[in-house]
């Protein structure tokens, strides 16, 4: 009221219309800065939304934030200065001009340009300095930037009703028709659908499953159908979970929801079933059909948070190596409040009191809805394991590292492969829960167990990922899954190798659940004769279909340890220093809480030439042997991966790097 009084006193009607012109100035600017494309990036991004479970409300609210909060922030230090005279009112407007001139030529020199990093900024200053003698000098650019101060009102209509993300605001419709029944027997339903998981990941030597390393997928394998040549249709789970939730190839971009598709697993069986379902990245279950549990993951707060991350990576001069659906990480059942833990398995390596302290939240309600129910009941989970971010170990402790770790380059290819097996050999432990639940909860002989995985991942050099390079250069990681089906009543286990798509697998869960799908599919059941055409397809982007040959792919042979592993060290002469992340973790080791610092990252002088092999021991015995890689934005760095977590005691633990020359020999460096 104070500054109004001033104003009022000082400008009259002139003064008031000068500043309204200069709000809509900044509102122009501060929307092409900031309004647009966090609101580009979240329209194109429902699967952003859906993770966080946001309600219309929160999603509404944040929108109005984005497009509002920064120009009334900047608008608000524009009214500050004018107390002070109006020379410095608009010595103030000016800078705010010139340095969002310069923010928004850093995006825009970002896209267009290869400078990056500080020279990026020295030239977004010069264009900030232009922009301010330009708009000081003539009158046309101001007059432009207020009609274009109505650009944040346009950016939120595009986002409500062109983007993607519109109807998970504005549902339009409650879902499709429900299935009829063909006969009386209707099993319950058990469905645990994985993400980026290849079947090269869980082969063996003998083109089987591992058993060594992943005995509970081999028990799930003895006991069920393996459809060894199952491939999903593509590496997008946005794409691929529709399409193998209503048995239709991708044929739009559109938001992975109940409003683009109405006929779908959860509309069909949503008639007769009961349904449990537990989503991630999806809402394919309407309201009607679903209660949606309440979790920590989601809030306005959650939202800003994120979407603060992401302003960040969006105004930065360099580009960011962080993949933006690294942020879908699964709460573990402590961090949601889920206070019941499942009982411990028998392993002695597992000496945690509780799973709560690792377990994700999702896996945990999953868990506790495999109970028998007088009618029949659908029980399905989308489980974000092993997808990264890579955190856990096999024995299901936790470790941090880095968000900005490459996937790509020696080294970092390898490290990358080592923390997808660890976290698939946590996922093997939850396989070993499921069964072990099912089991004791007598629904194992009943139920229709379907377990799979929407996609898988590459890491061959040069193609990581799930894009079409990896598509073309390493279809066998990217395509082929692992597809699991125990029918009620199977006793053994058998492999079907018939050209399976995973269009197919709501046609066969219908068939075995006695339902009637009331809409056309592409795939086909597998009560049904095969595909006589060998041939597949996959999509990178909806209807695009590229084909994919092969057959059944074999295991990649394991890498040959090196030599050093596991052998004891002691003193070695002096190599230089390291700088090492996370060094203080090593000082208190608390095993009983779920966390070790299995990661191990740094940087070393630039003398020490690229490829130098680095020896990691943790207490005397050789953890691993790591190349030092090129030098990065990061540095000249290192990282491993300790994934046996009985390297570890509790207490004080003792971590000692190692230059390796070519004949073996070890020269210690100090750490700091």
């Amino acid at each position: 009221m104070a500054v109004a009084a001033v104003r009022a006193r000082t400008w009259g009607w002139g003064g008031w219309r000068a500043e309204a012109g200069r709000l809509l100035e900044i509102a122009a600017l501060v929307g092409l800065v900031i309004t647009q494309p966090l609101l580009d990036v979240l329209g194109r991004s429902p699967d952003f939304f859906l993770f966080h479970r946001a309600d219309r409300r929160e999603i509404l609210l944040l929108v109005a934030l984005v497009a509002v909060v920064p120009t009334v922030a900047l608008g608000l230090v524009g009214l500050v200065a004018g107390l002070a005279g109006r020379a410095v009112r608009a010595g103030t407007h000016t800078l705010l001009v010139g340095l969002l001139v310069a923010a928004l030529a850093v995006q825009v020199g970002r896209h267009v340009t290869a400078l990056r990093g500080v020279p990026l900024l020295v030239a977004a200053t010069a264009v900030g300095a232009a922009g301010v003698f330009v708009h000081r000098r003539w009158r046309v650019p101001g007059r432009v930037l207020r009609l274009a101060g109505v650009g944040p009102l346009v950016f939120v209509g595009l986002f409500l009703f062109a983007s993607p993300t519109g109807p998970v605001v504005l549902p339009r419709g409650e879902g499709g028709v429900a299935g009829t029944a063909t006969g009386n027997l209707h099993p319950p339903v058990v469905m645990l659908i994985l993400d980026e998981l290849p079947l090269v990941s869980l082969l063996g030597p003998d083109g089987g499953i591992d058993a060594a390393r992943f005995p509970h997928f081999a028990e799930l394998a003895a006991g069920s159908t393996w459809y060894r040549n199952a491939t999903g249709v593509s590496g997008w789970t946005p794409y691929a979970l529709p399409a193998m939730l209503t048995g239709r190839y991708p044929a739009e971009g559109v938001a992975p929801h109940y409003s683009h598709y109405p006929d779908n697993l959860f509309t069909a069986f949503g008639g007769l079933y009961d349904i449990r379902a537990e989503e991630s990245i999806t809402r394919l279950c309407p309201p009607s059909r679903c209660e949606q549990p309440v979790t920590p993951e989601q809030g306005l707060g959650v939202l800003l948070r994120e979407t603060g991350k992401l302003a960040r990576q969006v105004t930065a001069p360099n580009d960011s190596r962080v993949d933006p659906e690294d942020s879908y990480r699964e709460r573990t059942a402590e961090e949601a409040g889920i206070d019941a833990a499942e009982p411990v398995p028998d392993d002695p390596k597992f000496r945690w009191d509780s799973l709560n302290v690792n377990q994700p939240a999702r896996f945990t309600s999953f868990l506790r809805g495999l109970t028998p129910s007088p009618r029949p009941t659908l029980h399905f989970l989308h489980l974000l394991m092993p997808h990264s971010p890579w955190a856990y170990l096999p024995s299901g402790a936790r470790y941090e590292a880095p968000e900005d770790f490459p996937n790509e380059g020696d080294g970092w290819v390898e490290l990358a492969r080592a923390r997808h097996l660890a976290q698939l050999g946590y996922t093997d432990r939850l396989i070993g829960e499921t069964l072990r639940t099912l089991r004791e909860s007598g629904l194992w002989d009943q139920a229709l167990v379907v377990v799979t995985a929407d996609h898988g991942v590459s890491f061959t050099k040069g193609a990581q990922g799930r894009g079409m390079d990896a598509i073309r250069a390493a279809a066998d990681e990217v395509a082929w899954v692992p597809m699991f089906v125990k029918t009620p009543g199977q006793r053994g286990g058998r492999v079907d190798d018939r050209n399976w798509e995973h269009v197919d697998l709501l046609p066969t869960v219908a068939d075995e659940a006695a339902i009637r799908l009331p809409w056309r599919v592409d795939g086909r059941s597998a009560r049904e004769a095969p595909r006589t055409d060998p041939g597949k397809v996959f999509y990178d982007r909806p209807a695009q279909p590229t084909p994919i040959t092969g057959g059944v792919p074999a295991a990649s042979p394991p890498p040959a340890p090196h030599p050093l592993v596991g052998t004891a060290v002691g003193a070695a002469p002096d190599g230089g220093s390291a700088h090492v992340g996370g060094l203080d973790a090593f000082r208190a080791v608390d095993p009983d809480e779920g966390r070790l610092p299995a990661m191990i990252w740094g940087t070393v002088p630039d003398r020490v030439p690229d490829g130098t092999s680095l020896a990691v021991a943790v207490n005397g015995t050789v953890a691993a042997v790591v190349p030092v890689v090129a030098p990065d934005p990061g540095g000249r760095r290192f990282a491993a991966l300790l994934a046996d977590d009985r390297l570890f005691h509790p207490g004080s633990n003792r971590l000692d790097l190692y230059l390796v020359d070519t004949a073996g020999g070890l020269r210690h460096l100090t750490l700091s």
